[in-house]
């Protein structure tokens, strides 16, 4: 059986040898019908404590290392990965809101 293999964001990297990642996922709620966020933190095995709080990185199942710790990471997350704020519409262009003073320049003909 293949291993499951989750992207997450490190949100501790406090102990020896582990961090925590928390893996977000997005779920349809079952009355409502609204997409909202599910979060779950996984304890991962960072043998050469390289990762740091805030990376983003991808864990992969393996057998028990510990109580707690039973995902290793694999490495951080490829650059072509989309982000969070990539899920995000980009900003709409700002209108030009016309001053009264300038409506009225266009509105009357320039005198020669």
């Amino acid at each position: 059986m293949p291993k499951r293999v989750l992207t997450g964001t490190i949100v501790s990297d406090k102990t020896d040898k582990t961090v925590v990642v928390r893996v977000e996922r997005r779920v349809k709620h079952p009355l409502y019908g609204k997409i909202i966020k599910r979060s779950k933190k996984y304890h991962a095995h960072d043998e050469g404590n390289e990762f740091k709080e805030g990376q983003i990185v991808r864990i992969e199942e393996t057998a028990p290392i510990s109580k707690l710790k039973t995902w290793r990471v694999l490495g951080a997350a490829d650059a072509g990965a989309p982000k969070a704020d990539a899920d995000k519409k980009p900003a709409a262009k700002a209108r030009s809101k016309k001053t009264p003073e300038s409506a009225n320049a266009e509105a009357e003909p320039a005198e020669a």
